[in-house]
């Protein structure tokens, strides 16, 4: 949707050009806050098309031609307008605007109309202009915040765990080591315990000393 100020500069823009074909940009307006007695440039690039001439306009709030510029830097201004306040140039693909000695009665909105050798016309929403205004602050940046580490709330390994830990992998195979002496002895006394007597006798006394 089309501001009111800006549907009615285009209207009044259309009766100046008459292009035979116009296309409205649909582009944010641009701030500038210049400060007094400086000079301001407003730049109106071509998008898409050969330029052949820029036509100028403000509306603060009436809308008044300020002048035409063409290729070949050539100016025609408008009524009434002081040439030596608002000058007119081509630079490189685009064409700017150079407001002299700005001060309050400069204040508007700064509008461009782009036409190629076709009469084919790119209308641009402009600049708006605030002399002697302070700009807004913008809101400080805030920074992200780093990703939480998610937190292990188990007890990590302290070293009485870890001695804990060293002693049962020795205790182990010394119970192994135990169980299978254990078993060892309780099979020799099983076998000693199955022997006929006499043979026991005898093996009591190749035992013996001489």
């Amino acid at each position: 949707m089309i501001p009111q100020p800006l549907a009615w500069t285009l209207v009044t823009v259309s009766l100046w050009t008459a292009g035979s074909s116009q296309i409205l940009l649909q582009e944010p307006i641009k701030v500038h806050y210049p400060a007094i007695a400086s000079h301001e440039i407003i730049e109106c690039d071509c998008v898409n098309i050969s330029c052949d001439s820029v036509y100028w306009f403000r509306s603060s709030p009436q809308v008044q031609f300020l002048g035409k510029c063409n290729n070949a830097d050539r100016v025609n201004y408008g009524l009434n307008v002081d040439e030596t306040k608002f000058k007119f140039s081509k630079r490189g693909s685009m064409f700017v605007l150079r407001v002299m000695n700005v001060n309050t009665e400069d204040t508007g909105t700064y509008s461009c109309v782009l036409k190629d050798r076709n009469g084919k016309e790119i209308w641009k929403p402009g600049s708006l202009l605030r002399p002697g205004v302070t700009p807004p602050t913008s809101p400080p940046k805030t920074k992200p915040k780093p990703p939480v580490k998610s937190v292990c709330h188990c007890n990590k390994r302290n070293p009485s765990q870890a001695v804990g830990v060293c002693g049962s992998m020795v205790l182990w195979p010394l119970v192994g080591l135990t169980v299978g002496l254990g078993l060892a002895l309780i099979c020799t006394l099983y076998y000693f315990n199955r022997l006929p007597k006499k043979c026991r006798h005898h093996f009591d006394k190749r035992q013996m000393p001489r």
